[in-house]
């Protein structure tokens, strides 16, 4: 096609955490495709406003041009695709102005929904770690392409929060209770579980994913391209494991969960033990929010999820746990966190409930997916 092959420049969002302030986030035309590049290697691509906000504008542009195919997201760094969110940044926005915090979390969210409704063809190179928005960013991708070191996990509960992003409506849709067992543990899953799961649509090597970057801004059709290079991986850990998660996940509360772990003999045992011993650093009140999210999201759409989402995670943010938590493991970084209440036991009915009511000052306002739809996003 010509010129197709020339790249172009056209966006680009400022990093001001460096003197020299690279953009962080990368944006080119190159033919057929619109390219995002996470551009923060040395925070592994945290996830902050300035690049949600310059991705939320592009996309509505993007999906009324004729001339773009498919859009595409890579990340500049050799380890993360994504390590999430830019916990500091947010902890400290929250505690100089919570209301800011709390427009953060909008306005992910409402990227989240729009690109789930994105018309296009959109592809993620995801070699390295993808977590929390890494994975919203990610996860309503058309194809989502894992390299070999791809690590998949929502660790959210070790630090106070739960899987948010809409994550939670994807695990609901994993096979039963895998996702819920990722979920409360944030375990991290490789590519061979991935693509046993669905979580990602093909597996390629790295190494391919600029000659695959350069075909697709030849507009080559996307999926016969990619099927063409998937590569079939071996039962990983998590597919291996699955009849034992099945065993002692599938009961219908946590609580419940626990006395399977408990009680796990033979085979199980050794399996369960680890489990618990994951579990025991968790935040209670995080584990039992996390635990009711993913079972109603099984009931409901990304959408009611998203505003869920919403909803908990203000809680969070005006809460204690959430805090605490990136205290320790993210700022003074001595793990040990002084989770209140400290037991799973003695964390009321009560005190969930009120994580999931509706936000006195608004709850989270998403269009329909019929407005979405006429809006030809």
């Amino acid at each position: 096609m010509g010129d197709t092959m020339t790249s172009q420049t056209f966006a680009g969002v400022q990093d001001t955490s460096t003197g020299s302030m690279p953009p962080k986030v990368l944006l080119e035309r190159r033919g057929a495709m619109r390219l995002f590049t996470l551009n923060r290697p040395k925070t592994l691509n945290a996830f902050d406003d300035d690049m949600r906000k310059i991705i939320a504008d592009e996309i509505p542009r993007v999906a009324r041009d004729p001339d773009t195919y498919v859009v595409g997201f890579q990340s500049a760094s050799p380890k993360a695709f994504s390590a999430g969110c830019d916990i500091r940044a947010l902890i400290a926005t929250a505690q100089r102005d919570m209301e800011e915090a709390k427009s953060y979390f909008r306005a992910e969210y409402s990227l989240n929904w729009l690109l789930d409704f994105f018309s296009k063809p959109t592809v993620s190179f995801i070699d390295g770690i993808c977590m929390g928005s890494g994975a919203g960013l990610s996860c309503y991708n058309t194809h989502r392409v894992a390299g070999e070191r791809y690590q998949f996990a929502m660790p959210e509960t070790a630090i106070g929060l739960f899987p948010d992003v809409g994550v939670a409506h994807v695990l609901a849709s994993l096979p039963w209770p895998m996702g819920l067992f990722l979920g409360l543990t944030g375990r991290s899953t490789q590519r061979a579980d991935a693509a046993w799961l669905g979580l990602v649509t093909h597996c390629i090597d790295a190494a391919r994913f600029p000659a695959i970057i350069d075909q697709l801004a030849d507009a080559q059709p996307i999926d016969p391209l990619l099927d063409s290079l998937n590569i079939d991986c071996s039962p990983g850990p998590l597919q291996r494991d699955a009849a034992m998660i099945e065993d002692l996940f599938s009961a219908t509360t946590l609580p419940d969960i626990l006395r399977r772990l408990q009680g796990a003999s033979g085979v199980s045992a050794l399996f369960a033990n680890s489990v618990l011993d994951e579990l025991k650093q968790k935040s209670p009140l995080s584990l039992l929010i996390t635990d009711r999210h993913i079972r109603s999201a099984r009931k409901m759409d990304l959408r009611d999820t998203l505003i869920q989402d919403y909803r908990l995670a203000v809680r969070c943010l005006a809460g204690h746990d959430f805090g605490e938590g990136v205290r320790a493991m993210i700022i003074d970084k001595d793990k040990d966190p002084h989770w209140s209440p400290a037991r799973l036991e003695d964390v009321t009915a009560e005190h969930v409930d009120q994580y999931f009511m509706p936000v006195e000052t608004g709850d989270l306002i998403l269009p329909s997916r019929s407005e979405m739809q006429a809006a030809r996003v």
